[in-house]
């Protein structure tokens, strides 16, 4: 699919993900209403209210610098902080779109590969927004020079579960658009790439996730990531750290029994391998197999690879089933998201050079028969 095809859904998508997140962070409004709280219940519209005042155009009621004889000037910097957040996550989701759209097209034979792959990057794109947004909206705070990273990291964090359904629907609504779109009447061909280099790419990209949710996850390497600490304007990074960095939390089966201990540890392994088979068969699944697009393509296997692992907490080791219960597990959706965009592009780099190296290694013995028999 050209660029100018592409770009078509790619836009699509990104003006309905910001349509529907404006229109979430305007209903945070009516948790405020007399008798939400009574027809919700309390932890219901505390919780809805966490999840959509990321999104709410309009400041939280009592906000501290309103009264003050700056507030107007840090209203209109909270604004400016929420007109960057919508713009970014526009531009985010339809950079991103725009090249999965046309390296993994909705074609026959991709189309749920493509809607998996819009989905988590609807998720990545909301978070870097949130992310990209802090700054401002920590300025509106009055508090700006106060534990900035710290303020970043708590800010990145939020927003992100009201984004797993939203970006759901804004990629079916991209496959959508994208069936629409003029095209050539076959599917594109995939790539006739070597089974074992496949393997080889796919375990050396696992690899580097591992890094993470193995290593750097563990709890005496997560406490000292935490306790990293600088100096002058940007101190205390640590938590800022945390966020970019670990995809788990784990520590021995000491509190606990070896098999609740492993039951926990089966949500890595499930992580590691919706990592492993997506790296595997995305070679095949490219129209192209380009840098770009496997590192893309990587993170939303890593930020799937998570939902996969949240899943699996919540029915297979948590196993609640009140109300409350499920109220508490959805807030943890998305959790991981900033981690899976830097460890899924090293991964999804490493995956492609490896991919490279070892077709060239398969291709010469081949050329050297081909030569030898053609000589011969």
């Amino acid at each position: 699919m050209e660029y100018r095809h592409a770009a078509i859904p790619a836009v699509a998508g990104g003006l309905m993900l910001t349509l529907l997140l404006w229109w979430a962070g305007a209903s945070a409004g009516a948790l405020d209403l007399d008798g939400a709280t009574g027809a919700l219940g309390i932890e219901t519209a505390n919780a809805l209210r966490t999840w959509l005042l990321p999104w709410a155009y309009d400041p939280q009621p009592g906000a501290s610098v309103a009264v003050t004889a700056d507030g107007p000037s840090y209203l209109a910097l909270r604004d400016t902080a929420m007109q960057i957040r919508f713009v970014a996550v526009f531009l985010c989701y339809a950079a991103g779109a725009l090249l999965l759209v046309r390296r993994l097209p909705a074609e026959r034979g991709r189309v749920w590969q493509a809607l998996l792959a819009l989905w988590a990057w609807g998720v990545v794109a909301g978070t870097l927004a949130v992310t990209v947004s802090a700054p401002w909206m920590i300025a509106s705070g009055g508090r700006g020079s106060y534990r900035f990273l710290p303020q970043v990291a708590a800010l990145a964090s939020t927003g992100r579960t009201v984004l797993v359904p939203l970006a759901l629907a804004t990629a079916a609504w991209t496959v959508f658009v994208t069936r629409l779109v003029p095209r050539n009447a076959e599917p594109r061909a995939r790539g006739d790439v070597p089974a074992r280099a496949a393997v080889v790419a796919a375990t050396a990209g696992t690899a580097v996730v591992a890094v993470s949710v193995v290593v750097l996850s563990y709890q005496a390497n997560a406490a000292r990531i935490q306790m990293f600490t600088g100096g002058g304007f940007l101190s205390e990074p640590g938590e800022l750290l945390r966020q970019w960095l670990l995809l788990s939390a784990w520590s021995g089966p000491s509190g606990a029994g070896w098999g609740d201990w492993l039951l926990g540890r089966f949500g890595d392994v499930l992580l590691l391998a919706v990592v492993w088979c997506a790296l595997r068969w995305l070679p095949g699944m490219l129209t192209r197999v380009s840098v770009p697009a496997m590192a893309a393509c990587t993170v939303c296997a890593v930020v799937l690879g998570l939902l996969v692992r949240h899943l699996w907490r919540v029915v297979g080791v948590d196993g609640g089933t009140s109300s409350w219960h499920l109220l508490q597990a959805a807030s943890g959706l998305g959790d991981g998201t900033s981690a899976a965009v830097l460890w899924g592009t090293l991964a999804g780099v490493t995956a492609t050079v490896v991919l490279r190296v070892a077709g060239r290694r398969a291709e010469a013995p081949a050329q050297a028969a081909h030569g030898a028999g053609s000589g011969g």
